[in-house]
């Protein structure tokens, strides 16, 4: 249930997620418990679209990957090549209950709006589990998946970027010895989209569905509609976005993300690969309140571009702050520091009483905008763990030891950052989010919007 008790217990724990933990054996199975020099087996969800490089770091880090489910036998081909010996689903219900005890683990790579009825199946059938990012599309389905993972008591991650790498510990160092003063202003921007954004409405045309691919079960719990395949050659859609990456497609592959019913637009594609390093570094929490500018908003797509402003109160040693994304290409006003530089194409800027910080992109370098500071900058020591990539992080948690570094305890906070700065967006109203009542106080709308309705017999 999306009650106050649970969201108040998953307030507290994920400041704490971080903390090494030694879980104990009975926690990972009793009889089943696999020991730590056997391979983890593994049944990947969603395995044409990114889940297919990602699959393939999971067998790197050590994985066992034994079965593979997707609702599109083309475009899971390449997958499914790489691992000939996999078994192999198209409805991942029938994944997990014939899989039994032979999985020990679930990858969940699927759109964004079938996140949390995988991840729940998964979580209820007592399976290590990891999920692209964003982990949910709504509030409540975040909180009802960090519930079943600590009913669970197994091994949760999230795929944004790590904020255990040696660029996120860095930024967190820097920050932590004073040496930019008081952030009190930070910026975080992307060129994302890089898919189509602000249709005005559905398509108005059906493309015959190919019998390689199942698009009701693709649709899952969203309402029915007719399948399209591409955007006509005359339509504008596809050609609004600089470099889209899917092309003319209109859901699938790829595209699902700028249409509220499937995705989670910009926010939801980059926004938690930022979040998981500035919340670490800046010890953010619940913001106080959010508003947000952008590009015209239609009915049933993200803008072409948008402006989220989260305000967070002070948090022990840190005082206020004001943090301001951007997306569509938009970016924050050029520092008078960079002398008239551009800003990269994806960064942050920290902005302290004594100096600011720009960070380029998720894993490229750190630079303090004073000369003489960012010289001093190097000599401050390494003092937090670098981990390694996600996976390893995944791997060595399944195997009892230290949680993952995004596990969902820690995720909630960033799916939060994203679900919250996406209601402002869609209502064009300011949020003020309640964690004592878990309420939206001051917009209705997007109150009414913190849980969904789903179709097609789906039931969280």
């Amino acid at each position: 249930m999306f009650t106050r008790r649970s969201f108040l217990r998953h307030s507290a724990a994920a400041f704490a997620a971080s903390a090494p933990v030694i879980v104990p054996r009975h926690v990972l199975g009793g009889k089943d418990y696999t020991p730590p020099s056997e391979k983890i087996t593994l049944g990947g969800v969603g395995i044409g679209g990114i889940g297919h490089s990602q699959l393939k770091g999971l067998a790197k880090a050590g994985f066992q990957v034994v079965a593979l489910c997707d609702v599109d036998d083309l475009h899971a081909k390449k997958t499914y090549d790489l691992f000939p010996q996999a078994r192999r689903y198209r409805d991942y219900r029938r994944l997990i209950a014939e899989e039994g005890d032979k999985v020990d683990a679930v990858y969940c790579g699927t759109p964004d709006h079938t996140h949390a009825f995988v991840t729940l199946a998964a979580l209820r059938a007592k399976k290590h589990v990891c999920c692209v990012k964003p982990l949910t599309r709504s509030m409540e389905e975040c909180y009802l998946v960090v519930d079943e993972a600590k009913k669970a008591g197994v091994a949760t991650q999230v795929t944004a970027t790590p904020c255990t790498s040696e660029n996120a510990c860095r930024v967190c160092e820097i920050i932590a010895s004073g040496i930019l003063g008081d952030i009190v202003e930070a910026h975080a921007w992307t060129n994302r989209p890089v898919w189509p954004q602000g249709m005005p409405a559905y398509p108005d045309f059906t493309s015959p569905v190919p019998d390689t691919f199942d698009w009701d079960l693709w649709l899952g719990s969203a309402e029915k509609r007719p399948y399209a395949h591409r955007w006509p050659e005359s339509s504008p859609l596809a050609k609004m976005i600089p470099g889209a990456w899917g092309r003319d497609v209109v859901y699938h592959p790829f595209n699902h993300r700028g249409w509220y019913d499937f995705g989670a637009g910009a926010l939801g594609d980059m926004g938690c690969h930022q979040a998981n390093t500035f919340y670490r570094a800046l010890a953010l929490g619940h913001p106080s309140m959010i508003s947000a500018t952008s590009t015209r908003v239609s009915d049933v797509a993200f803008p072409l571009a948008s402006i989220v402003t989260y305000d967070y109160p002070k948090r022990g040693s840190f005082p206020e702050l004001r943090l301001v994304w951007y997306d569509g290409l938009l970016k924050p006003p050029v520092p008078k520091k960079l002398n008239g530089k551009t800003l990269p194409t994806e960064g942050v800027l920290y902005v302290g009483t004594k100096a600011t910080m720009l960070v380029a992109g998720l894993v490229n370098g750190i630079r303090i905008l004073d000369h003489d500071l960012n010289e001093k900058a190097k000599t401050i020591p390494a003092t937090l763990p670098r981990r390694g990539d996600i996976w390893n992080e995944w791997l060595v948690a399944c195997k009892g030891g230290e949680k993952a570094g995004c596990n969902f305890d820690w995720a909630m906070l960033i799916t939060e950052f994203v679900l919250l700065g996406n209601l402002a967006v869609r209502t064009g109203q300011s949020v003020a989010f309640d964690p004592a009542t878990l309420h939206v106080t001051n917009n209705t709308d997007a109150d009414a919007l913190l849980r969904l309705r789903y179709h097609n017999g789906f039931t969280l």
